[in-house]
């Protein structure tokens, strides 16, 4: 089986980017069931038996480009939130991109592994890897594939997921007024993809386009200007607007600031700033009136009866303390390539040995420091 190559381009719950989900969501019980019809993705939901309170949540939070490029349903940001009602904590626990994962197919014979941030994109295109199996060749489906693989990766069992394109992050942003964001370093990014324009040919034919085609290796801004827009933020506190926002928290090309890591703490920056705007509860009825513009941009399979569980700890919101586990090469990961050359990451004791990172992200739960104590794989 060919591995499937991923393009390189395009961060619990109540507090983070689930803090604009829950916000939208609230609207639903201020206005219609409709909404809600329009984004859960878990089937049938009226009627459905009443669920037993936990103390204890594990929720997948997704960000993916949207759309109808080849990358559309990418994800660009991957988290698990771990709620705890008793400890009163929220931890983000932060999956980069390029993690190589076991795939199961239906071939039970064959090995198949991709990075983690196509997994989603799998489900929902089915055509595209028909050797997926068929119960995760749908949008709820999609969601189930990715809760067992991380399931195997972080031992953690993941209760549901929310999932937001770049559009809906966007719109959201706006609705709730922008958001004021603590930069914590000054940076600038030269390589900052603009949409739509990744094949634009910037005014070159023929034998040029091609031999240009060949030299933008290494420099694809300098040969192509016109799919680039050089981006600027400066250290300090600033207002963002939607568009703003999405390109702070995608950009990974910065000298000063770049790669998936440090771009997963701009993240956790910019989840600060939501938890600061969700505490405000005049931000409802911002989102109410816009909903219809949301309802596509929007899947999760919470349920009604769960939400309104969330829904009964939203006035303790501000008791909560949040912390961010950022798996990366600091820790638990380490670079490599797949055997077709593809830029991957692993964990430290070798492919598909994930009992490091599981203890890990148990002993960080439990408020104990991890202390790394590895023997990889000879």
């Amino acid at each position: 089986m060919n591995r499937i190559k991923t393009k390189i381009n395009r961060k619990a719950l109540l507090l983070a980017l689930g803090g604009i989900f829950l916000s939208v969501i609230l609207g639903f019980y201020l206005k219609t069931n409709h909404f809600y019809s329009k984004i859960y993705t878990g089937g049938s939901f009226f009627g459905s038996k009443k669920i037993e309170p936990k103390t204890q949540y594990n929720m997948l939070i997704m960000g993916y480009g949207g759309g109808k490029h080849e990358g559309t349903y990418l994800t660009d940001t991957m988290m698990v939130g771990h709620i705890d009602t008793v400890k009163k904590t929220v931890t983000l626990i932060s999956l980069p991109r390029d993690m190589w994962i076991l795939v199961p197919t239906k071939n039970k014979d064959e090995t198949f592994h991709a990075k983690i941030n196509s997994i989603y994109q799998m489900g929902l295109l089915p055509r595209n890897y028909p050797a997926i199996e068929s119960k995760y060749q749908s949008v709820q489906g999609a969601a189930e594939l990715l809760k067992t693989i991380l399931k195997r990766v972080t031992g953690l069992t993941i209760d549901n997921y929310a999932a937001l394109d770049f559009t809906g992050f966007t719109k959201a942003v706006d609705l709730l007024g922008g958001m004021t964001v603590s930069v914590d370093k000054s940076f600038d990014d030269y390589k900052y993809p603009i949409d739509g324009k990744e094949n634009d040919p910037c005014g070159k034919v023929g034998e040029e386009l091609d031999k240009a085609e060949k030299e933008a290796t290494e420099s694809p801004e300098l040969i192509f200007p016109c799919r680039y827009e050089q981006l600027h933020f400066d250290s300090g506190k600033q207002l963002m607007d939607g568009k703003t926002a999405l390109k702070y928290v995608r950009s990974r090309q910065s000298t000063q600031d770049g790669g998936d890591f440090s771009r997963a703490r701009r993240q956790q920056l910019f989840l600060e700033a939501v938890r600061q705007k969700v505490l405000n509860l005049g931000i409802v009825t911002k989102v109410v009136p816009l909903m219809d513009e949301l309802e596509d941009n929007i899947r999760t399979d919470v349920t009604p009866e769960q939400m309104k569980q969330f829904l009964s700890e939203a006035d303790n919101a501000s008791q909560y303390k949040m912390s961010h586990f950022v798996l990366s090469t600091k820790n638990y990961l380490t670079e490599s390539h797949s055997s077709d050359r593809q830029y991957i990451l692993i964990p430290k004791l070798g492919v598909d040995r994930w009992i490091s990172v599981r203890a890990g992200i148990a002993k960080n739960l439990s408020g104990i420091t991890p202390t790394l104590k590895l023997s990889p794989r000879k």
